[in-house]
C-alpha cells in the first residue's frame, strides 16, 4: 500500500491536491482512500459529497473519510485515560481538570495516524492519500511518535516488581482495566507507525505551495524538519499559477510577473524534487469531474502513486560538539563556497549558484564555521552555540 500526505500552509489548497490525486489514482485502476486529519474538515466540500468518520464509497475505487478524533480516542484510548484520569481525581484534581490532565501530549495526533496504519495493514486499499492540516499543525502531529513513546516509558519504565505489584491494584482501583497491556499495545503500535512513516516504499510527503513568498518560506520550513525526522519527501505541487494567455492588463502583468519570479524560486530550492503545476482555475473546483481535470493537470501520464523520488533532500549529522548538514546538489558545478547566516536561514552561493534555506532551531543558535562542496555535495559545518556572558549585577 501506498500513504502519500500532502502538507502546506492553509489556504495553498492541500484539500483539492489531495482529492484530485486519489480521483486520478482511482482512475488508474487503485482502491484509493483520500482521508482528512484537519480538524477543520473541507474534504467532503471539494467531493461534493457528505463524508462520515468511515470511509465513504465514492466511486467503484474511491473512498473518502474525514477522522473523527475525539471518536478516536474515546474507542482507543479509553481504558488508560479513565485509569490517569481516576489516579489524578484520587490526588484531588477536580473532574473536569483530571479528564484534561490524563491526556498525553499527543494523543489525538497519535490514534489519527494509528487509524490510517490500520487501514494500510488491513489491506483495505491500494493508496491511502490524506489531506493533512496546515503545516505546523502536521508537522507535530509527524513528530508525535517521539513524543508519545517518552512519555509512555516514563509509565512503563517500571521495574517488573512494581509492575507486578501495580497491576492488581490497577484492577482493583478501576475494574476491568488493564492499563498497562493497553499503553503496552498503543506503544507497539506507534512503533510500527514511526516505521511505516519513514519507510520509503510506503510513504511519500509532498509540499503543497502557491508563488507566494510566505507559503515558499512555510514550506521550506517543512521540507527542513521533514527531513530532519527522516521523513521522505518525494515532490512539490505548485499551485494556482496564472497562464500566460489569461494575463491581460497592467495588474494582471505585474502580478505574472511576480508570480514567475517565486514559480522560478521553487525549481530552484526545492531542486532535485520533482514540481508538478497546476494551473489557477477560472471557476471553483468542485465534484469528481472537476478533481479528476485537476489530477490530470498536475501529473500528466504519470501514475501519481508512484515514488517519484528516493534519497535525502538535506541531512543533519552530529560530529561531536559541532553538526554538519549536507545538502546533494548534483547539478551544481564545483566553484567557490560563500555562506552567509542570518538567524534560521542560512544563504549559499557555489559560482552562479544561490539557495536560501530555513535552519532548525538546533543549527539557527549555531555559528556557521565553514562550508565545502565536493563531489555533488554541499557540507555546512556548525559551531558550539556561542556563549553570551553574564552582565555583572549592579551593586
Amino acid at each position: 500500500m501506498r500513504l502519500i500526505l500532502y502538507l502546506g500552509k492553509g489556504g495553498v489548497g492541500k484539500t483539492t491536491t489531495s482529492a484530485a490525486t486519489a480521483v486520478r489514482a482511482a482512475e488508474l485502476g487503485y482502491r484509493t482512500l483520500v482521508v482528512s486529519t484537519d480538524v477543520a474538515h473541507s474534504l467532503a466540500d471539494a467531493l461534493d459529497h457528505p463524508l462520515g468518520p468511515q470511509p465513504t464509497q465514492l466511486t467503484d475505487r474511491l473512498w473518502g473519510q474525514e477522522i473523527n478524533v475525539l471518536e478516536e480516542v474515546r474507542q482507543h484510548w479509553g481504558e488508560l485515560r479513565n485509569y490517569l484520569a481516576g489516579l489524578l481525581k484520587r490526588r484531588g484534581v477536580s473532574d473536569v481538570a483530571s479528564e484534561e490532565l490524563a491526556i498525553i501530549p499527543g494523543m489525538e495526533e497519535v490514534v489519527s495516524l494509528l487509524h490510517i496504519r490500520r487501514q494500510a495493514r488491513d489491506g483495505n486499499f491500494d493508496a491511502v492519500i490524506v489531506d493533512a492540516a496546515p503545516t505546523g499543525e502536521t508537522i507535530r502531529l509527524l513528530t508525535m511518535p517521539e513524543t508519545f513513546q517518552w512519555y509512555a516509558a516514563r509509565v512503563m519504565d517500571w521495574d517488573p516488581g512494581t509492575k507486578s505489584v501495580a497491576k492488581p491494584l490497577v484492577r482493583a482501583l478501576i475494574p476491568a482495566t488493564n492499563a498497562f497491556e493497553t499503553l503496552d499495545r498503543l506503544t507497539k503500535g506507534v512503533e510500527a507507525l514511526r516505521q511505516m512513516l519513514t519507510d520509503p516504499d510506503v510513504s511519500s510527503y509532498r509540499l503543497v505551495v502557491n508563488p507566494e513568498r510566505m507559503v515558499i518560506k512555510e514550506a521550506q520550513r517543512a521540507a527542513t524538519y521533514l527531513a530532519l525526522f527522516g521523513y521522505p519527501v518525494d515532490g512539490v505541487v505548485l499551485n494556482r499559477v496564472l497562464p500566460r494567455n489569461a494575463v491581460a492588463g497592467d495588474f494582471m502583468e505585474r502580478l505574472y510577473e511576480m508570480q514567475s519570479s517565486y514559480r522560478k524560486m521553487v525549481h530552484d530550492l526545492f531542486a532535485p524534487l520533482p514540481i508538478w503545476e497546476a494551473p489557477h482555475y477560472p471557476h471553483d473546483i468542485r465534484g469528481i469531474k472537476d478533481l479528476s481535470q485537476v489530477g490530470r493537470d498536475l501529473f500528466k501520464d504519470e501514475d501519481p502513486t508512484k515514488v517519484f523520488f528516493r534519497g535525502t533532500t538535506q541531512e543533519i549529522v552530529r560530529d561531536g560538539d559541532e553538526y554538519v548538514m549536507r545538502l546533494p546538489l548534483p547539478h551544481v558545478e564545483i566553484g567557490k563556497v560563500s555562506i552567509t547566516k542570518r538567524g534560521d536561514e542560512l544563504f549559499v552561493a557555489i559560482g552562479n549558484f544561490k539557495r536560501d534555506m530555513i535552519l532548525p532551531l538546533t543549527l539557527a543558535e549555531r555559528p556557521a564555521k565553514r562550508a565545502v562542496f565536493r563531489e555533488g555535495v554541499l557540507e555546512v559545518r556548525f559551531g558550539a552555540p556561542e556563549t553570551v556572558e553574564p552582565t555583572a549585577a549592579a551593586t
